[in-house]
């Protein structure tokens, strides 16, 4: 009796990659490359940078593996270079880092915003969805890029795009409520980013005179925050709560968001009372006690929380404020009865 071998097409589709890459590691190591270095570092540069990159595109191609997972793949490739051959045989390397990565580099990007686009164009078709920018990025990441790096992508692009870019006046429609105006948390964002930049300043100054490298770390490193905290304030303005279409899209900005379905709501409550909090009980705001709140809403069934980066926890029952409260309860007590 012959046994078929069943391999796991995952094992295939990265083992072959990864192997000629091993045997192309062992070769700079050999005396055959030691002794005839110019004319081997032409076709290791080569195979790297492009044989390895197409033979893992041929096995891809089939499958639903996004093709832009090629990108990490020439990107492992440069890495490789750079370590395994040396300095004085580089210069093929050299011109792929000059010409053809960045090209590979605005490809990519030119990628994602047409998707964008479409997306865009999708929504305005569809008047009866509400168009959120992050949504809808997400989900052009999901399909073009490697899972593990879609939320550090997403985050990155949207921090800049709603601090630097969306500063257009969102009206609020009827079933959209804001939850910034009155928790002060808007105040104790900015306050935020006052003492960052004031810490930064005498920070900055006691350590150029120690190290003028470390200084301008920190400096940069503590603009770098900055600019976060200022594109997550102003995501608050931009994405607010909706009930539609039998959902509720809980939002706080881009740093925490949930999808609930009204079906799956047991109760909704509007209190201050203090509730603590524990790995069935969250709240919306990544502040946790520094907010205040006004709305409980308990769920029949266990929900998803997703944060920055993509960080996934569970809750029962979720916390927020909400700055029309009243009319919010009453809009997703109808729902659920509409729902029911």
């Amino acid at each position: 009796m012959y046994k078929t071998l069943n391999i796991p097409k995952n094992i295939i589709i990265f083992g072959i990659p990864m192997l000629i890459i091993g045997l192309i590691v062992f070769i700079t190591k050999t005396t055959i490359f030691q002794m005839n270095p110019d004319k081997l570092a032409i076709g290791i540069t080569l195979d790297l940078l492009v044989t390895v990159p197409f033979i893992y595109y041929l096995l891809i191609r089939k499958t639903n593996i996004p093709k832009t997972t090629i990108v990490p793949i020439i990107i492992l490739g440069v890495l490789i270079c750079s370590i395994i051959l040396p300095q004085e045989n580089q210069q093929y390397l050299g011109l792929f880092k000059t010409w053809i990565l960045p090209l590979i580099e605005l490809l990519v990007l030119s990628y994602v915003i047409y998707n964008v686009r479409k997306g865009i164009k999708f929504y305005k078709q569809k008047k009866e969805l509400s168009f959120d920018f992050f949504t809808t990025l997400k989900s052009t990441c999901n399909e073009i890029l490697p899972k593990k790096i879609v939320f550090p992508v997403i985050t990155e692009i949207a921090v800049f795009y709603y601090g630097f870019i969306y500063w257009k006046k969102r009206d609020l429609k009827a079933n959209e409520f804001s939850y910034h105006k009155n928790s002060g948390t808007i105040t104790l964002l900015i306050a935020i980013i006052f003492i960052v930049a004031i810490e930064t300043f005498v920070l900055h100054n006691l350590l150029i005179k120690w190290s003028s490298i470390a200084a301008w770390i920190l400096t940069f490193l503590s603009i770098y925050s900055g600019i976060q905290i200022f594109g997550f304030l102003k995501s608050m303005y931009k994405r607010p709560i909706i009930i539609e279409n039998n959902k509720l899209f809980l939002r706080y900005g881009i740093m925490n968001e949930t999808t609930i379905d009204i079906r799956n709501i047991e109760s909704i409550e509007v209190t201050s009372k203090d509730v603590e909090l524990n790995k069935e009980t969250r709240k919306l705001s990544i502040l946790g006690e520094l907010e205040s709140h006004n709305i409980i809403i308990k769920l029949k069934e266990e929900n998803t929380l997703i944060g920055l980066y993509g960080i996934k926890r569970k809750f029962k029952n979720i916390i927020f404020h909400i700055d029309d409260k009243n009319e919010f309860k009453n809009r997703i007590n109808n729902a659920i009865r509409i729902s029911t």
